[in-house]
Parts: structure tokens; sequence; C-alpha cells
């Protein structure tokens, strides 16, 4: 069987300018198939948007799409624009928004819905669909129904992360060198682990695996490691380093191996803390950067993300990765609640920490987590693309005209301009120019936010 993979473009397309990783889930997916002597295909959208022209070279018969909460209509469309031009195709929706609410691909157009890992119950959809086997039997998937309902099988859980194939990066190949985040490009993906022990209610990793995290084995992370051309690798975990002793193995595999390899990952704060030695041996192998999720510059607001970290763990964490030469990627939320005087505070709070880069979104009540179901019925819109981290789907405290102009002079000036050129001079100085520009771009639209709201 043909199969042909898209990866929808974001539902603001300044979003792919920032940051464009390679489409891990759908090589994760193509490798599966390959396994069972499938034809795959993969259209990454986002750099090709010639839908119409690669359906009608390659033919498929199955078509394949996987996203997230802001990118439900895209993805609805995308299905629709499918079978408008080609009504034979079995059309398969999986990925983050589609385990957490598969209601919402409740299309005629969407021929099966996949709920939690892919990788098995897609290779058992196309043997299905090949063979004319039982659609019931397949686990973890949802089907259009009558009376515009859904239909359900059983639940999937989730594949020992082990036994799942090496992503096939030959589908994507062409568009390997245009992977970026911010300025490490090219760049590449690996996962070595699944899930996360903290709990916070803006977050629903967790919960997809049922509370549980899941690991592959050193060797194997090692062995893929080996394979992949790029210098810069993503470590595309929910959070890397909180099995301390597997990521230990892992670094002694890297060192013995002779990989070298310039590494960022997630941590959170309190990881750092116990596991101080465990950063040294991994900056000694490569890791350059950890992305940290701060959140927010009080132990209020923490404890009500229910973060279980606390503003001084946060500066102990901070002195600690830069005493290794480690740059800290800070993350913060903002709240659609924060005053004029919130967000000064937020930006004493980065001067305080002395954080060399840092980036802030609007906190967002995502379908599947704690803080959905606690503020859904404030929620001032629906619409799947608003809930970005751009876009406030919160009332806001502040005139939304004046709550944006805040956000975006908190991005523009929290860092000092000395820090975001030294990082652009260490990492990427022929990048200098267009980060700039494209800077600007993101502030000025940042400013005017409030203008493409929709209920």
């Amino acid at each position: 069987m043909r199969v042909l993979l898209i990866q929808p473009p974001a539902s603001l397309r300044l979003l792919d300018k920032v940051f464009m990783q390679e489409p891990l889930a759908l090589e994760y997916l193509g490798a599966g198939l390959k396994i069972d002597g499938h034809e795959v295909a993969l259209l990454d959208t986002r750099l090709n948007p010639d839908i119409e022209g690669s359906l009608s070279c390659f033919r498929p018969d199955l078509v394949g799409l996987t996203g997230y909460t802001s990118q439900v209509g895209i993805i609805r469309g995308i299905a629709r624009r499918v079978k408008e031009l080609r009504p034979g195709v079995t059309v398969v929706v999986g990925g983050h928004h589609a385990t957490v609410r598969p209601v919402d691909f409740n299309d005629a157009a969407v021929d099966f819905v996949v709920i939690g890992e892919g990788v098995g119950a897609l290779r058992e959809i196309v043997a299905s669909v090949e063979g004319g086997g039982d659609r019931d039997e397949i686990r973890g998937i949802g089907m259009h129904g009558p009376d515009d309902g859904m239909i359900f099988t059983e639940p999937r859980p989730y594949t020992d992360l082990n036994e799942l194939p090496v992503p096939d990066r030959s589908l994507s190949e062409p568009n390997r060198p245009q992977y970026f985040m911010e300025w490490m490009k090219p760049i590449a993906s690996i996962r070595t682990s699944l899930g996360c022990f903290a709990r916070c209610t803006f977050c629903a990793l967790w919960a997809i695996t049922g509370g549980r995290y899941l690991t592959r084995e050193p060797e194997a992370v090692a062995n893929e490691l080996a394979g992949i051309a790029e210098e810069d690798i993503f470590l595309a975990d929910d959070e890397s380093m909180c099995d301390a002793s597997r990521m230990n193995r892992l670094a002694d595999l890297i060192r013995t191996a002779g990989i070298r390899k310039r590494y960022i990952l997630y941590a959170r704060a309190d990881t750092v803390i116990r596991h101080p030695q465990l950063f040294r041996k991994w900056r000694e192998i490569g890791l350059d950067v950890v992305y940290m999720g701060l959140e927010a510059s009080s132990d209020q607001r923490l404890r009500a993300l229910k973060k279980n970290i606390t503003i001084e763990q946060q500066a102990t964490a901070a002195k600690l990765l830069d005493d290794l030469g480690i740059l800290l990627y800070a993350s913060f939320m903002i709240d659609p609640d924060f005053t004029r005087d919130d967000f000064r505070s937020l930006a004493a709070y980065v001067a305080q920490l002395d954080l060399k880069h840092a980036s802030f979104g609007i906190l967002t009540p995502l379908p599947g987590t704690e803080l959905y179901t606690q503020r859904k019925h404030e929620l001032m819109t629906e619409q799947p693309e608003q809930f970005d981290f751009v876009h406030s789907v919160l009332p806001t405290r502040m005139p939304p005209e004046e709550f944006y102009a805040e956000f975006a002079s908190l991005c523009e000036n929290a860092i000092p301009f000395r820090y975001r050129l030294r990082t652009l001079l260490k990492y990427a100085p022929r990048r200098i120019g267009p980060q700039s520009d494209l800077s600007a771009t993101v502030l000025t639209e940042m400013r005017q936010m409030h203008t493409n709201r929709r209920s």
C-alpha cells in the first residue's frame, strides 16, 4: 500500500519561522509501515505546501496526519481536501490532540482517529484497509459513526519504547538542512523517553502515559545517535534527566563510542539540583543548552500551577548550569490576569537570575490538562488555532491592546541585548541579521494579537 504522511503547518505561520523541528513522529510511523513492506512518502507542508501535487504524483492509498491543538482546523481542512481530490483514499489522524480529544476529528473526511501510541495502530489500520480485516479489533482508535457520533475501540496501552523501530530519517532527507530551533540549524531530534514524573496543571504529557515514565535502553539510543548526521541534537523528551542512572549510562556510551554532538534537552530545576554531577558529565560530552520551564516568578504562582518547585530552587539550578557553562533557555508563562506590576515583577526576576536567554508564552488551558478542566468555563473562544501560546484564550485583566503591548515589551527587553548578541555570536554568527529581522517581525505581530482574536 502507498501511504503519504503529512506534517501540517503551524496555525500561525510565523511560528514556523521561529522553530521547525523534524517530523519525528511521522518518521516513526513510516519506519513501522516499511517493516510491513508498504511504500511511504512524507510531505512536510511547512516547507512544501503542494498537497495537490503530492497526491497526484505519489497517488497514495492512505494519508496520515498529525498535529497539536492549534492545528485541528488545518488538519481537518487537509483531510477534506484529500477526500475531494482522491475520494477513495483512507484518511487517518493521530498525534497529541487526537489523543486528548479525539471527538474534534469526528469528521466524515476522517476515517480513523488514533488515540495514543500510533506506530502499532497505524500498521494495523493499514493491514485492515488492505485486507478487509475487522476494524473493531484495532485497539486505540475512533471512527465516524452514525448520527454524527463516534465509535471507539478498546484503549491501546503504550508500546514499550524499546520495541518501536528506529525513525526512518530518509523520509525527511531533502528537508533536513531546514530543520532548526531558533539559532540551532540544522538540528535533528531523538526520543529517549516519554512521560514525566511531575503533575503540572498546564501539561497533559504525564496524563497521556497514565502517569508512567517510559524509557529506551541507553544502548539503543547511542546506536541511533551514531547514525545521525547533524551535529546539533534535540532530545525530544518530556523530561530527559530524571532517570539519572540511565542517563549516566548513556553518557558513558556516547563517550566510549566517540560520538561528538551538541545537545539541547528539557530538564526541571529540581532535577538539576539533585544531579549536578550528571549535568557536568553531559557537559563534557556536548550538552550545550538546557530548556527549563521556570514558568513564574513567585512561589504562590508556582504552587497554583502544581509545579512543585520554588523560586529558590530555580535560582540554584540557574547558577549550577551557568557555572557549568551550559546555556539555560528559560521559559515563562504570562498569566492573562497579569497587571503592569506583574510584568515588571517578572522582568525584574529575569534580571535577578541573570538569564542569558528566555522565552515567554501566554498561559493556555490546553485540552487534556487539569488547567483546562478548571478554567474551561472562562474561555473566550473554542477556536483551536487560538491555542498557540501567543493568543490569550482567557480574559485579560488589562485591556487587550495594553496586555499584548506589555507582552511584546517583555519579550523584547527582558534579556539584555549584549546577552542576545553573545548567544548569536557563539552559535550562529551568520544568522545575526536574519534573526534580528525575524525578532522585529515577531514583536510587531505580537503587538497586534488583540486584533485577530476570534470567538
